[in-house]
């Protein structure tokens, strides 16, 4: 579990399934990062509890401190066709512009550096997606390289592992 100042961030897991179809059901959401059906989200977060017991990080769940309420996504995701881990971030749309995707997403990067030995990591953003931007270059995320990932072209940004640590 990750505390933030307004936020908790804990794993994904099957009893999230509920929330987990409604966030990406939003077109505002979807049209970024898809939809998924009950069955497909249940089989997403199957490999999302298997990817926290087998690499030590994963999705999260985003709820609000003051209320519980379950407002989004954001963690650490291993890529095997990259071979590369994504920290990525999607938040319900009533949750946009309060700044929870940067505080929460920021919170995940600290944490991955601090405890993974991962030299970098990634952020995959789909052309359009100026939102998603502007939480990666807050973060000191740079484009790295243009690519694609389910057939949809995606800029690859990165950061690396700060020196200090």
């Amino acid at each position: 579990m990750i505390e933030t100042e307004r936020l908790l961030l804990r794993p994904l897991r099957a009893e999230d399934v509920d929330a987990f179809v409604a966030l990406h059901d939003d077109e505002r959401v979807s049209r970024f990062v898809g939809a998924y059906s009950h069955q497909q989200a249940l089989e997403r977060l199957a490999s999302v509890e298997q990817q926290w017991a087998d690499r030590g990080h994963g999705l999260c769940a985003v709820e609000l401190k003051s209320s519980g309420e379950f407002i989004g996504r954001v963690g650490l995701n291993y890529w095997e066709i990259f071979d590369e881990v994504e920290l990525g971030w999607t938040l319900k749309a009533e949750a946009w512009g309060h700044g929870y995707a940067t505080e929460a997403a920021r919170a995940c990067l600290d944490w991955g550096f601090a405890t993974l030995d991962e030299p970098y990591f990634i952020s995959l953003i789909r052309p359009g997606n100026t939102a998603s931007v502007r939480v990666a270059e807050r973060l000191g995320l740079a484009p790295l390289r243009e690519d694609e990932l389910f057939g949809n072209p995606v800029t690859v940004y990165s950061v690396d592992k700060p020196t200090s640590l």
